[in-house]
C-alpha cells in the first residue's frame, strides 16, 4: 500500500493593527512576528525526514498564506539544493481560499464591534451554519475535492498545503466526525501549525491525523 500525505500549514500572524476582519481582502501581509513562526514552521519542515521530501507547495492567493509558503520554500529548496535537486516553486489553488464572510472589514470585539450592533444580528442567528457568511459543509467540501484530486496526483508522495484556519478546522472535523459544522471556539490550529493527514493513495481512505505547533513559543 503507497501513502499521500498532506501536510496543511496555518498561515503566520498578520499585521492587522485596527483589528479587522480581513478575511479575503487583499494587502493583508505577515506581521515580523508572522514571518518568525513561517520561518520556524519552515525549518521544522525542512528538518522533517518525512516533510523535506514533499514535491509540491500549494497556498491559498491571499498574501498572509502565499508569504508563509514562500518562507516554507527556502527552507525547504535549501534541503533541496543539497541533493541536487530542483527547487519547487509554489503553487495556488482557490479551493484552499479563506471562508467567506460577511463581517469583512470590520472591527469584531473591538469598542463598538460590529458583531454586537442591531442590523447584524441576523448574521449570527446560527453558529451551527455559520449564518455569517460560507457555510463550514461548503467549506469543508472544496477542501476535500482539492486533497482527494492532490492524492491521486500525488500517490506515496507528501506535499504542503498553506491555507487558513476555518478551511483546516472544517475539512478536518467532517473527517473525523462525519460532519463538518463545529463550535469555532474548540478549533486546534494554532498560527503556523501542522495538520498531516495521511491517505491511502490507492482509495482516498483516511490512515492518520497528526498536529503539531513549531511556531508556539516564537515571539
Amino acid at each position: 500500500m503507497t501513502a499521500t500525505t498532506i501536510n496543511f500549514v496555518r498561515h503566520g500572524k498578520v499585521y492587522n493593527p485596527d483589528h479587522l476582519l480581513y478575511e479575503r481582502l487583499p494587502d493583508f501581509h505577515l506581521s515580523a512576528r508572522g514571518q518568525r513562526m513561517a520561518q520556524a514552521t519552515g525549518a521544522y519542515i525542512a528538518n522533517s525526514p518525512q516533510m523535506n521530501t514533499a514535491v509540491a507547495v500549494y497556498s491559498s492567493p491571499l498574501d498572509r498564506t502565499r508569504e508563509t509558503a514562500n518562507e516554507i520554500l527556502l527552507k525547504l529548496n535549501a534541503v533541496r539544493s543539497e541533493r541536487g535537486q530542483e527547487s519547487l516553486e509554489l503553487l495556488t489553488d482557490d479551493r484552499l481560499i479563506e471562508a467567506g464572510n460577511e463581517f469583512r472589514g470590520t472591527r469584531i470585539g473591538h469598542g463598538e464591534g460590529a458583531l454586537w450592533r442591531p442590523r447584524n444580528l441576523k448574521l449570527v442567528s446560527n453558529l451551527w451554519k455559520p449564518s455569517w457568511g460560507e457555510s463550514y459543509k461548503s467549506i469543508a467540501a472544496r477542501v476535500q475535492n482539492f486533497a482527494q484530486e492532490k492524492v491521486r496526483e500525488y500517490p506515496g508522495q507528501q506535499i504542503i498545503v498553506v491555507t487558513h484556519e476555518s478551511p483546516i478546522w472544517s475539512y478536518r472535523h467532517l473527517l473525523e466526525t462525519g460532519h463538518p459544522e463545529h463550535n469555532m471556539l474548540l478549533r486546534k490550529t494554532a498560527l503556523a501549525s501542522v495538520t498531516s493527514i495521511t491517505y491511502d493513495s490507492q482509495t482516498g481512505e483516511v490512515l492518520s491525523i497528526t498536529y503539531v505547533d513549531p511556531a508556539k513559543d516564537v515571539q
